[in-house]
């Protein structure tokens, strides 16, 4: 009896010993990645049910870069830019309702130079504007959501208190970008335009400047309200460019996305003829 539990008592000890020997092993094994499965996580999905009777079904691999080929809305600039837009949705429409001026014709404007914008500074588009989904506001030559300069901005307001311009948006623009009196003007106006938190005036810009090219060609027989291609297009090559005509051309600076070459105007327009964001700035 007595050598009968000694017997089961080594026996005993041998097996945790065992035990203890594996999971020895194991923790160490995972600390410097002996079990580790090599690939994707799609890769150690399939490695882990290979004996399943019926396959893990896997979600379409997301557009993730520039070099990688996609449509434009599959994007994360894209996703960053719809998110910005989405919390400006209110700005924007109030800035509409204000101009006159279609609130996814100002969206369509923001859009290509944000995507130029995110594409052109992607180690602070992936660090900051892609995980807040929020939009950039340039603060270099270009200024706010929509890049515009700053000598644009100054045209836009004389153009706004000139009845005698060509461009004249009506009567009670100019009242919108009115100044307080003794205010400095350049550095008001910069701030305007630059403010990172609240994008009112950059809209509100936008949405002159619009207003003013739209008014320009309807003086001269030409209701473009309604052809995103042209008002983008000149939005992003300026007043000086602006000569109505039956036969527009869409044009603008390249900008590269989800690996297809827009230009400017052909973007913005593509983005007002989709269907993203209709429930917020229908057609």
């Amino acid at each position: 009896m007595k050598k009968f539990l000694i017997l089961s008592w080594k026996v005993l000890v041998a097996l945790f010993a065992i035990i203890g020997l594996v999971f020895t092993v194991v923790y160490f094994g995972m600390r410097i990645g002996v079990f580790n499965v090599r690939g994707s996580i799609v890769e150690r999905n399939t490695f882990f049910s290979l004996g399943a009777k019926k396959p893990i079904e896997v979600a379409p691999t997301p557009c993730v870069d520039e070099q990688t080929a996609c449509d434009w809305n599959e994007t994360p600039e894209w996703q960053a830019i719809k998110g910005g837009l989405t919390k400006d949705a209110e700005m924007i429409l109030r800035v509409s309702s204000e101009t006159g001026v279609d609130a996814r014709i100002i969206a369509a404007v923001v859009v290509p130079e944000q995507t130029r914008f995110f594409t052109a500074n992607r180690d602070v588009f992936k660090r900051y504007f892609e995980p807040l989904k929020i939009l950039g506001s340039l603060t270099q030559f270009s200024l706010g959501i929509s890049g515009i300069k700053q000598t644009t901005a100054n045209a836009i307001e004389a153009y706004a208190a000139d009845p005698t311009s060509e461009f004249y948006p009506g009567d009670g623009m100019a009242a919108l970008i009115a100044y307080e009196s003794g205010a400095n003007h350049d550095a008001e106006l910069y701030n305007r335009l630059t403010d990172p938190k609240d994008h009112y005036y950059q809209y509100l810009y936008t949405a002159l400047f619009v207003k003013e090219i739209q008014e320009q060609w309807l003086r001269a027989g030409f209701d473009v309200s309604k052809q995103p291609e042209v008002i983008v297009t000149l939005f992003n090559i300026g007043f000086q460019a602006s000569h109505p005509n039956p036969m527009p051309q869409v044009a603008g600076a390249p900008i590269t996305t989800g690996g297809t070459v827009y230009t400017y105007g052909k973007l913005g327009s593509t983005f007002y003829h989709s269907g993203e964001l209709s429930d917020i700035f229908p057609h």
